[in-house]
């Protein structure tokens, strides 16, 4: 964006609190909301979204007066989409100026979810912590979509996820293929057949299963292929109540094998054959950001705890 002529482009003059400010009343929807979020006056930020609006030319924000809330135009919407990235940039900039000033020590941030956290963390974190006692690991349990976005805002600096990820600017190494398996109740006829049943015998008969669409679509996707349509009594994140769902006869389950404890009396795991796809776990991290040398050492300690 240059100057052109005698006149200077007035985009030239849109500044990140202007942006902030955009942000904060779409978010709150209203301008006294905004104003508490950000720690400004109320007319602060009602000059700042003016201001905003007479730098890019166009109306962003409709203002009904009274009671109701504020929204965002069209227009507003459109320019968010460009300054929620612009914010998230200057987040993770932050978060890699700290990383750099930590150098050895300091703080390291790991998201990671359910299985992940329960089967394959506790031998990373065993090397990691040996090699780099001084590093502060502060381990945040979410999905893959919410660890992803973590990633690119900044707050996190490196995270475990399901593969493929969604379009983010991110740089991931997959680390382990984890295989789908049929989850029954003990003394069903389904544990105790010779052969594991069917794709159409499991789609026929109710099914558990987890909520996050990466771990769920394969095995939709492959019932569907089977000529039927999956009915699914819960759909929940949380792997003891999946599992315990199954325990007590409510439903069958196809799961990662991860996610299972195998060594529950109460169920019996039995091998499809890899009807299914198996899910593809892997370490990410934000590929433009700086990666301080102990987060480097995590992904490397991951790497070698999860290959033969």
């Amino acid at each position: 964006m240059k100057p052109y002529g005698h006149r200077v482009d007035p985009w030239l003059g849109v500044e990140l609190r202007h942006l902030a400010a955009l942000q904060a009343l779409a978010d709150t929807g209203s301008f006294g909301r905004a104003a508490e979020e950000l720690g400004y006056t109320q007319s602060a930020v009602s000059q700042q979204i003016a201001t905003l609006e007479r730098r890019v030319g166009a109306r962003l924000v409709e203002r009904p007066g009274g009671p109701r809330p504020v929204s965002i135009t069209e227009a507003g919407a459109l320019l968010l989409r460009h300054a929620d990235s612009i914010l998230s940039r200057l987040q993770a900039a932050q978060a890699d100026l700290q990383a750099l000033q930590a150098g050895e020590s300091g703080t390291l941030r790991v998201g990671t979810f359910q299985s992940v956290g329960a089967r394959v963390l506790p031998e990373v974190m065993r090397r990691f912590r040996a090699a780099w006692p001084a590093v502060d690991v502060v381990l945040v349990e979410m999905d893959d979509a919410e660890i992803e976005r973590a990633l690119e805002r900044g707050e996190l600096d490196v995270g475990f996820v399901s593969l493929p990820v969604e379009d983010r600017p991110l740089e991931t190494i997959e680390l382990l293929q984890d295989p789908y398996v049929l989850v029954v109740q003990a003394g069903s006829s389904f544990a105790v057949s010779e052969s594991p049943p069917t794709l159409q015998e499991i789609g026929a008969e109710p099914l558990v299963g987890f909520k996050s669409d990466r771990t769920i679509e394969p095995v939709e996707a492959a019932i569907h292929g089977a000529g039927v349509a999956p009915r699914f009594t819960l759909r929940s994140n949380d792997n003891p109540t999946v599992q315990g769902l199954v325990a007590a006869g409510v439903a069958n389950a196809i799961l990662p094998r991860l996610t299972v404890d195998a060594d529950d009396p109460r169920i019996v795991v039995r091998d499809l054959g890899g009807v299914v796809p198996p899910r593809r776990i892997a370490i990410a991290r934000h590929r433009d950001r700086y990666l301080s040398p102990a987060a480097r050492a995590f992904v490397e300690t991951a790497v070698a705890s999860t290959r033969p």
